[in-house]
């Protein structure tokens, strides 16, 4: 018989209850008060305009949607239709494994409760040798009772079963195989017992020892998640940009509708005669290049003697609901100009960063079409593709349906950046996600200062019109590689044009834009070309200081038949791969000139417009 709880701990359990129906029911009314004040607002205008008015049923219904909504994200159950539907997508011949599955599910159970029953240890304490290993379960509380081993060993056999069978489904083109797993995958990360707290055994000791206090700060996480409609990874206090967060010295020189060029303080006495232009990806803010002073690639530029000026790009809004991609190249150009002729040069380096190194490539082939290459001395490519057909998971989200929904969400004229966040997300929903949902929500943990995370949080809304563009034009129909498929600012875009000096970085782990895909640059340009197959992903494949002594890279023949062929003949070497970049920068020019006039922007005569970071990258 369970011990009767003395009446101390009664008055905590239901405050603690008190306190969690408080918190959401409060929310809830104060989400049903807020569509009413806008529906009411509406009205107002509807009436001015003739139209019909919205009654308190329809109210009614909106506020249970917002309430329905809500349940969605945190109930189980809603996960158990979902996996039903999949279920019922398989193909009849792959459910005949169903006999091996019954045999494994045999041995995994003899095997788990074997281990308990006859005492067999891993020499490390008490804990069961049990067959699979997972970091999500890796507390000894997953192992240290029978019910919760069997548990979580259940689920990783069933996973491993559901990837495997969807593997094997015959009939299906790649593109829907490929969908196929990454459903599978989303499912089975969605469906861990570490996600619930009824079958987590770590939550469940928090709550105990808590009284549900950790249930109540993660109520509070997830009310202000629901309010912001985004997930938070990171202590939004943390950080100020301009303070500990894009805090390298410079001036705001050139501004326009759409970006604003930031010119840093030079560092050096001298400084390399050719400048460096950095276009950042419009779809994240400019400073995952100028993180904490440690981490930033453009304070180590000018640590350098590097004249570097980086494109800081706008968050959209309704007033650029008619901005395509050509306005992008036009901005790429014209920040080209205007530092050529700013500091009067005849030539600049660049560096175009994921989707800004899409657009570059064109810019390039634009400027190579009208006799003006020479206008740009290198180019550098940050985990860019330009060839689509093999660009990974982000394939997913380009079915018509999806392409539909996106323009729904673009009724306004811009998307917002919440839902490209949230795709991200998705595409590590282990990492991203759950990971989040367990600390965050269930064990009601504070926040970590990561200034990596703060930037990922950090959305940008994009143009819809020039973002729908993007997403038919170059990932789906991977036009930017046939010749004079696609236009901007009325000249033809023929990438074999381009005979700019390259050099071509890409992420052996990105999921993102993978390395094979952002190889196939190496098929399409036609001048000399530098390719570096750096460690890590996306962001930390690029954002690795020297000083960091983190992963490695690896260097080869770029004229390699593929990239296999490649890293078989690549040499690595540790560490980052930032100073073999600059190696490189200087042989494409080693001159250099003092530090002086407009090479200190803010200087005597030297109209500005504001310090750096400036106002765009704060602007929400």
């Amino acid at each position: 018989m369970a011990p009767a709880m003395d009446p101390g701990e009664l008055a905590e359990w239901a405050q603690t209850s008190a306190q969690l129906q408080q918190m959401w029911f409060g929310f809830l009314a104060e989400q049903a008060g807020e569509i009413a004040q806008k529906a009411m607002a509406g009205q107002a205008l509807a009436g001015k305009a003739g139209g019909e008015q919205a009654g308190p049923k329809d109210l009614a219904n909106k506020a249970a949607r917002i309430g329905e909504s809500a349940k969605a994200i945190v109930d189980p159950a809603q996960w158990l239709v979902m996996s039903q539907a999949m279920l019922s997508q398989f193909p009849a011949r792959s459910l005949e494994a169903s006999s091996r599955l019954a045999k494994d599910t045999m041995e995994m159970w003899q095997s788990v409760l074997g281990q308990f029953a006859g005492g067999a240890q891993t020499g490390e304490g008490d804990e069961p040798a049990l067959p699979r290993k997972d970091r999500r379960f890796a507390d000894p509380a997953w192992r240290q009772h029978p019910a919760y081993a069997l548990l979580h060993q259940a689920y990783l056999m069933l996973s491993s079963w559901f990837r495997e069978t969807a593997a094997s489904v015959e009939g299906l083109d790649a593109p829907q195989k490929q969908q196929l797993r990454f459903a599978v995958d989303a499912l089975a990360d969605a469906m861990s017992p570490a996600n619930f707290l009824a079958t987590n055994p770590v939550v469940l000791e928090r709550t105990v020892e808590t009284r549900g206090q950790n249930l109540v700060r993660g109520m509070r996480h997830l009310i202000n998640d629901l309010k912001r409609g985004q997930l938070t990874h990171t202590d939004p206090d943390a950080f100020r940009l301009g303070e500990n967060l894009a805090a390298t010295p410079g001036k705001v020189v050139h501004e326009t509708d759409l970006f604003q060029l930031i010119q840093y303080s030079p560092a050096t006495g001298e400084v390399y005669e050719v400048p460096l232009v950095i276009f950042p990806p419009w779809i994240n803010r400019f400073y995952i290049l100028d993180l904490t002073p440690k981490k930033s690639f453009i304070k180590w530029a000018v640590d350098q003697g590097l004249s570097v000026f980086v494109v800081s790009w706008k968050s959209a809004d309704e007033s650029m609901a008619d901005i395509v991609w050509d306005d992008y190249i036009r901005a790429q150009i014209g920040a080209i100009d205007h530092v050529r002729e700013r500091l009067g040069v005849p030539h600049v380096h660049t560096i175009g960063y994921c989707v800004a190194g899409t657009t570059l490539a064109a810019t390039l082939a634009v400027l190579a079409r009208r006799g003006e290459a020479d206008k740009v001395k290198s180019a550098t490519f940050f985990t860019a593709q330009v060839d689509f057909e093999r660009s990974g998971d982000l394939k997913h989200f380009i079915s018509d349906a999806q392409l539909d929904m996106i323009g729904q969400l673009s009724s306004e004229g811009y998307l917002d950046g919440r839902y490209l966040a949230a795709t991200f997300n998705a595409l590590r929903g282990k990492d991203l996600i759950w990971n989040y949902v367990v600390n965050n929500y269930l064990l009601g943990e504070d926040y970590p200062a990561f200034d990596l995370l703060h930037w990922n949080g950090d959305v940008t809304n994009l143009p819809a019109k020039w973002h729908n563009e993007y997403l038919r034009d170059l990932y789906r129909d991977n036009r930017l590689v046939e010749r004079d498929a696609l236009s901007a600012d009325g000249t033809p875009i023929d990438l074999t044009r381009v005979e700019t000096p390259t050099y071509v970085q890409a992420g052996r782990e990105d999921h993102i834009a993978p390395a094979e895909s952002v190889w196939r640059i190496t098929d399409h340009f036609a001048g000399p070309l530098e390719f570096v197959l750096a460690g890590s992903g996306h962001i930390a494949g690029v954002v690795n200081p020297p000083a960091a002594g983190k992963y490695q890279y690896w260097t080869g023949d770029a004229a390699a038949p593929s990239l296999d062929a490649f890293v078989e003949g690549a040499e690595g070497h540790p560490g980052s791969w930032w100073p073999h970049w600059l190696d490189w920068i200087e042989t494409q020019d080693k001159a250099r000139v003092p530090a002086t006039g407009k090479r200190k922007p803010g200087g005597r005569g030297d109209t500005v417009i504001e310090n750096a970071p400036g106002r765009y990258v704060k602007t929400r």
